[in-house]
């Protein structure tokens, strides 16, 4: 059995892989792999031209960061671990996914982990879309090591110990195969954002467990896809995060959760409304509406998590508010948040 494929999802990305691709295949020991979603800007044509060394799984349609790669690993059934890198992530650190290699062999119980995740804007700061580490607060908004809410904290070695997630950052994450394939993998219905929180949580819910090895690194551009404050953006991130609470939480807390969680989104449409924003306002509303729709879509999935379940609770979700602590007690920090 091959040991890592490190497989990039593209769709329309030629000029980010032509960018950081080669310090991918400069800096890695596992196998890179390009999984292509359909792309119609040239992005196939020119892999084969510019790096002929890279294979490429070409799917037939745009599936999605979920789906797509579902489709990709479906066909790299030959390898022990994966690595999921997004297409504008540059690796500066010559063999960079031994450290990740070296703790997954040595912890059996780890279905997953992910680098220290840093700004490719600011290299001193962490990135937003996963830092050091994720977790969950009681109603379900996620915040890193290292970013909670807009707050991002500069890397000052504050958070260089492994220690236990809740989710790793879909932007790099490396995965046991064996572990991908008993949870189900991503959930295709979410499309995009939110998946890679959905999954991790499955997979502590299975008793796993998820860490950042922080001796490995990567520097994240971020915003490729879909720019923060986008309304398509806004409208898959609430709509998802619903459906991840409604797939994953314990029964004895899924009515109450939801019931706060109800006021928390229409306090976030009223806030949009507030400042001029009436598209992401009615983002919120339409994510609402076509949670409701499809909910029951997920009785299935719902039930076979509670069968699954080895613990009632996560820790790494925690008993607070995030909202309540960012907003009111002033706690914009991870450690001042844990306290």
């Amino acid at each position: 059995m091959k040991k890592l494929a490190i497989v990039i999802l593209n769709w329309n990305g030629a000029g980010m892989m032509r960018q950081y691709l080669p310090t991918v295949v400069e800096n890695s020991v596992g196998d890179v792999i390009v999984a292509d979603n359909a792309s119609t800007d040239g992005s196939v044509r020119m892999l084969l031209r510019e790096f002929p060394e890279v294979p490429c799984v070409v799917l037939e349609e745009n599936f999605g960061f979920a789906e797509g790669y579902n489709r990709a690993l479906e066909q790299l059934s030959d390898y022990e671990y994966y690595l999921l890198l997004n297409s504008d992530v540059e690796i500066r650190q010559k063999d960079w996914d031994v450290p990740l290699i070296q703790y997954m062999d040595a912890h059996a119980e780890c279905a997953a982990c992910q680098p220290k995740l840093m700004s490719l804007r600011s290299p001193e700061m962490f990135e937003y879309a996963g830092a050091a580490g994720g977790y969950l607060d009681k109603y379900g908004y996620p915040f890193c090591r290292g970013r909670v809410m807009g707050t991002v904290e500069k890397d000052e070695g504050q958070y260089d110990t492994v220690v236990p997630l809740l989710w790793g950052t879909g932007a790099a994450l490396m995965l046991r195969a064996s572990d991908w394939r008993e949870s189900g993998g991503l959930d295709a219905r979410f499309f995009a954002h939110m998946e890679e929180i959905d999954l991790c949580w499955r997979l502590r819910t299975m008793g796993k467990s998820i860490v950042c090895v922080p001796e490995s690194r990567a520097y994240h551009l971020g915003g490729a896809t879909l720019h923060q404050g986008n309304p398509r953006k806004t409208f898959l991130n609430f709509r998802n995060n619903l459906l991840m609470l409604y797939k994953n939480l314990p029964d004895c807390e899924l009515s109450s959760v939801m019931h706060v969680r109800r006021f928390f989104d229409y306090l976030a449409a009223f806030q949009f409304l507030l400042k001029g924003d009436s598209k992401n306002c009615v983002a919120v509303f339409k994510a609402r509406r076509a949670f409701y729709r499809l909910k029951s879509d997920f009785d299935k999935d719902r039930r076979h998590i509670q069968q699954l379940r080895k613990n009632i609770r996560v820790k790494e979700r925690t008993e607070f508010s995030l909202l309540w602590q960012y907003y009111c007690k002033g706690r914009k920090t991870f450690s001042a948040l844990m306290k």
